[in-house]
């Protein structure tokens, strides 16, 4: 199947599925730089976590039209959630790895995947006109 045979068909099917990238790509960046401090309560990053993949699992509910697609979004959602961990605690000096950061990512790509079970999953469709 070719790739955009796995996409619905959006208006601007390519457009959103390089948006999705860039926002993976910009997740990456957010958390292997150092960012300046800032006094937030304990464990409010773990809300973050969870938005930031609830997001990204979301929108691919939106790009992707196949199971099987969405299946490995989430799958390559959360294994980037685990390597982004890695390399916080391997390849950075200000930041550290948390497994606890790996489940509200998880649940996150859960949540924002159960979207395709709701009239949600094609608020994109309903841009084509």
């Amino acid at each position: 199947m070719s790739a955009t045979g796995l996409l619905k068909p959006l208006r601007f099917a390519r457009f959103w599925l390089a948006l999705w990238w860039m926002a993976i790509a910009a997740t990456i960046a957010v958390c292997l730089v150092r960012l300046p401090p800032m006094a937030l309560p304990d464990n409010s990053d773990k809300v973050e976590h969870f938005l930031a993949y609830f997001v990204l699992a979301g929108s691919a509910v939106q790009i992707y039209r196949t199971r099987a697609a969405l299946a490995w979004a989430g799958v390559g959602l959360v294994g980037l959630g685990i390597g982004i961990e890695f390399a916080q605690g391997a390849l950075t000096a200000t930041r550290m790895a948390d497994p606890m950061d790996v489940l509200a990512n998880s649940i996150g790509v859960v949540a924002g995947l159960s979207l395709a079970f709701t009239p949600l999953r094609d608020l994109l469709l309903r841009l084509r006109g």
